[in-house]
């Protein structure tokens, strides 16, 4: 097949889209298939133009004799055209829409004029970018694949952005269901969004259950990697760390966490590192600052080939939604999380895919947003009691493999691509149910 990836940011990038779309785009080259990718020549959230217009990405071949004892076949590559740049940033709403309207109209130019491709698979950043490949299909009749990481106007109608009878909200959840039903298929990152999906007026055959993932590489797998250089530069003094990774931006909870670092400033012996960027990044850092927390920090984004080591570093992580944003997105780092094998508590609500995947491999607890005094109590309870910590994060491991790692999920998303093309098409209702298990652990407030 001759598959195109349409989304803003990609590889090199460090955010959570890019990289999902680089492990696609390996997976489905080493299957065989021509994969070329149309994104960005901008690092997401930066201005200015600073990747290749034109580049050719080698997919490493896997250990192995499958393929590094067939010399006769071409090495695998992922051909990467990138367009436009971005003007503003993030300087704000208007200015973030004139970035997106511009990488709309030169991505649609780019794919015009490259060969047709079977099937077109758009993410959502920026919003609504699946127009590109429904008029594609028109044009081109190349298949429509919609892989909804956000929903829009869902996500800022929940944060407060847009009010949710506004004639301009109205317009945009109109034109989203149409681009959702008429994709070939859409795909949704977890159950709680494929009722809302469904609840759009989404044929249930059209929808299909794929979860984000992470690699299954190798990690320390108990107490936290303490003999790291990474962890040495987040805790010197042996603290027990607790994290934060990645991003944090307007559909997240901040607040939650903030006053439970407060409850927990005396606590020389507790230590909270956040690792990343987002919109919420100086709300944060100024939380530090005004109420002089000591045992607290912000460290920029790690590289992709240092995230494991970073994740590894801590002993224990934090994952925060807003409530009333479950099934609107669905954090990617509970994943990265579980692989080197640590707990997790997740502020937000119980519903949320996040809560449901910690109950079920029993790795973590849900603390509900607001709960700041329970918040800390379960730092607290972790702190004394590292062996639990380490016991959960090994659940963790165990829930990941075969359901939530990179293989697993890539397998499943090629499943899709080839029976949307080759006509034989099965729904992806995501990974095995597990048995039932205990209801995840209370708060211990």
């Amino acid at each position: 097949m001759r598959v195109l990836l349409l989304n803003q940011a990609f590889h090199p990038d460090v955010v959570s889209t890019a990289q999902m779309a680089k492990d696609l785009a390996d997976h489905l080259a080493l299957r065989g298939h021509i994969v070329t990718v149309v994104a960005s020549r901008s690092i997401y959230g930066q201005q200015g133009a600073v990747l290749p217009k034109r580049e050719t990405i080698p997919v490493p071949l896997p250990p192995g004799p499958a393929l590094s004892h067939a010399p006769t076949y071409p090495a695998p590559v992922i051909q990467v055209y990138r367009v436009g740049a971005s003007i503003f940033g993030k300087a704000g709403i208007i200015a973030r829409i004139a970035d997106f309207a511009l990488f709309y109209a030169l991505a649609l130019l780019r794919i015009l004029t490259l060969r047709r491709q079977d099937v077109i698979v758009s993410f959502t950043t920026p919003p609504f970018i699946s127009l590109v490949g429904l008029i594609s299909r028109l044009l081109r009749r190349s298949k429509a694949v919609y892989w909804v990481m956000d929903l829009y106007p869902d996500l800022p109608i929940a944060c407060g952005v847009l009010r949710p009878r506004a004639h301009s909200t109205r317009f945009f959840e109109a034109f989203n269901r149409r681009l959702l039903r008429r994709s070939d298929a859409t795909v949704v990152l977890g159950r709680c969004m494929r009722d809302r999906v469904l609840a759009k007026g989404v044929l249930p055959g059209h929808i299909h259950f794929i979860p984000v993932w992470s690699d299954l590489q190798p990690r320390p797998a108990g107490a936290a990697d303490t003999g790291s250089e990474l962890r040495h530069t987040y805790a010197p003094d042996g603290a027990f760390t607790v994290m934060y990774s990645g991003n944090l931006g307007i559909g997240h909870d901040a607040q939650t966490m903030c006053r439970a670092m407060l409850r927990l400033k005396a606590r020389a012996d507790i230590r909270f590192v956040f690792v990343g960027g987002g919109k919420r990044r100086s709300e944060v850092e100024q939380f530090i600052s005004e109420h002089r927390l000591t045992n607290a920090a912000w460290y920029d984004y790690q590289p992709r080939e240092k995230l494991a080591d970073s994740l590894a570093a801590a002993d224990l992580h934090l994952i925060s939604l807003k409530e009333g944003v479950e099934g609107i997105m669905v954090p990617s780092k509970l994943f990265g999380i579980m692989a080197v094998a640590r707990p997790s508590i997740f502020i937000g609500h119980p519903s949320s895919e996040i809560a449901r995947v910690l109950a079920e491999s029993e790795s973590g607890l849900t603390i509900r947003e607001g709960d700041d005094a329970g918040l800390a109590a379960a730092i607290e309870s972790f702190a004394a009691d590292r062996a639990r910590a380490a016991r959960m994060g090994l659940n963790a491991r165990r829930g990941l493999e075969g359901r939530y790692d990179r293989d697993t999920a890539c397998r499943m998303w090629v499943d899709l691509l080839e029976g949307l093309v080759g006509g034989r098409l099965k729904a992806q209702r995501g990974p095995t149910e597990p048995q039932p298990s205990p209801a995840p652990e209370a708060s211990p407030s």
